[in-house]
């Protein structure tokens, strides 16, 4: 098979609710980014095809680019690569590269953009724990949690406190 033969690298553009927008992503050009990445030819000089996807499901990577393997690629063992907060000018950069050199199966994935992976699994990394509050430092709940007695306990305690005073008023009666 020649360098010609086949279909070249294709990519899928996240352009839905959150990537490629300015609320999501500020001071990033997104319709720049996208003419960008629509203007990529691979080494046998083939237009490589773009797609644009409303919404690729793990926003907070945004802006995500999906790169699926051309036909060599994919002989060659090459899976869709997933590449995550794809922002900046000089990642589209080395994504061009890539692609040029041969992309998922054929060239190794440069450095820049190794820390940009991720996949369509990817889980939203959780907020780091809040520092102790006051009443916790001094013995009292921990954030978010009730106090030690709950609304039924409560309750409980109230309705138990009331059958009490009732008993004794019943004995002073009595007596």
């Amino acid at each position: 098979m020649s360098a010609i033969d086949g279909t070249p690298c294709k990519l899928t553009v996240c352009r839905g609710c959150c990537c490629g927008t300015r609320k999501k992503v500020p001071g990033v050009d997104h319709k720049a980014q996208l003419a960008r990445l629509s203007a990529i030819d691979d080494h046998a000089a083939r237009r490589v095809p773009v797609r644009t996807s409303k919404c690729l499901g793990i926003c907070f990577q945004a802006n995500v680019v999906v790169v699926q393997p051309s036909r060599q690629g994919r002989a060659a063992g090459g899976n869709p690569v997933w590449l995550g907060r794809m922002t900046e000018n000089r990642l589209l950069e080395a994504l061009d590269d890539w692609i040029f050199d041969g992309g998922p199966g054929i060239a190794p994935l440069p450095a820049l953009l190794e820390e940009h992976v991720t996949s369509k699994d990817a889980k939203k990394p959780k907020k780091p724990k809040k520092s102790k509050k006051k009443s916790e430092q001094l013995g009292g709940t921990e954030p978010g949690k009730k106090d030690k007695k709950s609304k039924k306990d409560k309750k409980r305690a109230k309705k138990a406190e009331k059958k009490k005073k009732e008993k004794e008023k019943e004995k002073a009666g009595r007596a």
